[in-house]
């Protein structure tokens, strides 16, 4: 065994591993977090990715709705979330839909939402346990034991609106709305829980606000943070092997995917962890970040841009082109309309743009690209993000008065504030298998098999390594439920 040794092992400085240091340095535990990047933050953090240009994007992650208050409070965060003044606004044609209604379906989730929040920072429910918590057997049905766009038809007509309501099944999830495999219900599940009302919000700031909050609260609780460390190896029992050095800890974290923590423990010769998917995980997005000289006119003369980019901006997301796109990215081919989504962070939260581009008018876009998954980018890279990228701005385009490359800001060299992430590329600047945001497909927020039931929902086959990131049960998001999670059971086990 090495000779350093600490209490708990943390591997990966993401914003789980930066909760879970936290509330266990509070606790008397001595912990080093070892992050492979120079910095902590993980997939949550703000960057100037254009030369010369003064705009601190929230790269990766963007929006917060997961992270519970009570956790926020706990962990004596400052940083401030702010809602967003207009929901959502969905061209079409020459017109539009503001912010829709979402009626009896919208009233089920929300009460799902209501019930099931409050109980993902305790031990897992059993299944039967939660529906009788819900105490809804229609909304249960609907949402998580039959297909969700089954309930989606049922509950509307139009077939925009019914996109509107689909898109939060299919954020980082390659599903059809009708797969019986259910993927497309547990991400719906996530996207619609958060802290009860599912409202999605602008940290100020940018996504580094809550990351630079997170790290000052772990160093004032004394965690050591440790980046530019790659660790090679986990033992089960607790021995961790990294680039220049080595730890005996009592226990180790893990905010790595459950893929990534099997193939350091197999570095180390031990079994995996027993939490890695059969299936290798697989992302589906396309991530493009902007910086504007001014937001683009719309189709639609009524609507303000300044409303339509506030909130979220769907684009050919009617359920029919959701289904569509579907299709022809299950068949290998780049969908000919991709669906996306986009926002203007700026506007709710200016504060990420320096004075210069504040005074200049400018302002910040980030699109979602959903139903790209990693196998269209598998062979020829390059070429194949060029035309996704080229598909995806057609896609906006054709919504738009005028062509989005007309508004770009230029950066110090000339070249369009424009940048592109594929999930290959996610892979390997963040470590994510397969470029998959939530590591792996996300599961449900309660224990489907009942020998686990009273767990946290971030045990290994490993008793000392314990999973700490958004592979765990209740992963996925910016949150810190897995965090803190992993901290409770450790000091649960004494």
């Amino acid at each position: 065994m090495p000779g350093s040794s600490v209490d708990v092992a943390i591997v990966g400085g993401g914003h789980n591993g930066l909760v879970a240091a936290t509330l266990l340095a509070r606790a008397g535990r001595s912990v080093v977090v070892l992050e492979r990047r120079g910095e902590v933050g993980g997939a949550a953090v703000s960057e100037r990715p254009f030369p010369g240009v003064d705009a601190r994007l929230s790269r990766y992650a963007y929006l917060v709705s997961l992270f519970p208050r009570a956790l926020a409070r706990e962990l004596g965060l400052g940083v401030e979330l702010r809602r967003r003044r207009v929901a959502s606004y969905t061209p079409v044609g020459d017109g539009g839909v503001l912010s829709p209604g979402t009626g009896r379906f919208g009233a089920m989730a929300r009460r799902l939402a209501r019930a099931v929040f409050p109980t993902v920072l305790e031990p897992l429910r059993p299944r039967a346990r939660m529906r009788a918590l819900v105490g809804d057997d229609e909304a249960w049905e609907a949402l998580v034991e039959r297909p969700a766009g089954e309930a989606i038809e049922a509950a509307f007509d139009d077939d925009v609106v019914r996109g509107i309501v689909a898109t939060d099944a299919l954020i980082g999830t390659f599903a059809s709305l009708r797969d019986p495999g259910l993927r497309q219900n547990r991400c719906l599940l996530y996207h619609v829980i958060g802290n009860g009302t599912g409202d999605w919000d602008v940290p100020v700031g940018g996504m580094g606000a809550l990351t630079a909050a997170l790290a000052d609260a772990a160093r004032a609780a004394g965690a050591d943070l440790r980046t530019g460390c790659e660790v090679t190896s986990v033992a089960p029992d607790g021995e961790v092997r990294f680039e220049g050095g080595a730890l005996a800890a009592r226990h180790v974290l893990c905010g790595a995917a459950p893929s990534v923590l099997d193939r350091l423990l197999a570095a180390a010769g031990a079994e995996p962890s027993g939490t890695a998917p059969a299936e290798p995980p697989e992302g589906a997005q396309l991530k493009v970040n902007m910086v504007l000289r001014r937001l683009p006119r719309l189709r639609d003369p009524a609507v303000d841009p300044r409303d339509a980019f506030a909130g979220t901006l769907h684009v050919n997301e009617s359920y029919a082109q959701l289904e569509r796109a579907h299709a022809e990215a299950a068949a290998g081919r780049i969908p000919a309309l991709p669906p996306c989504e986009v926002y203007c962070h700026s506007l709710t939260d200016p504060s990420i743009l320096g004075p210069d581009l504040r005074a200049a008018g400018a302002q910040t876009l980030t699109l979602f690209g959903l139903h790209m998954p990693a196998r269209l980018f598998a062979a020829g890279h390059d070429a194949a993000k060029r035309a996704a990228v080229a598909a995806t701005l057609r896609s906006l385009n054709a919504v738009l008065a005028e062509p989005i490359e007309d508004c770009l800001w230029t950066d110090a060299e000339g070249a369009p504030c424009l940048e592109a992430r594929t999930p290959q590329e996610l892979e390997a600047e963040l470590s994510l298998p397969g470029g998959h945001i939530f590591h792996r497909d996300l599961r449900w927020p309660f224990a489907d098999d009942e020998a686990a039931a009273g767990a946290w929902g971030v045990e290994t086959a490993h008793p000392r390594v314990l999973l700490c990131g958004a592979g765990a049960v209740r992963g996925g998001g910016v949150s810190g439920i897995p965090g803190h999670n992993a901290a409770r059971a450790i000091l649960a086990a004494g």
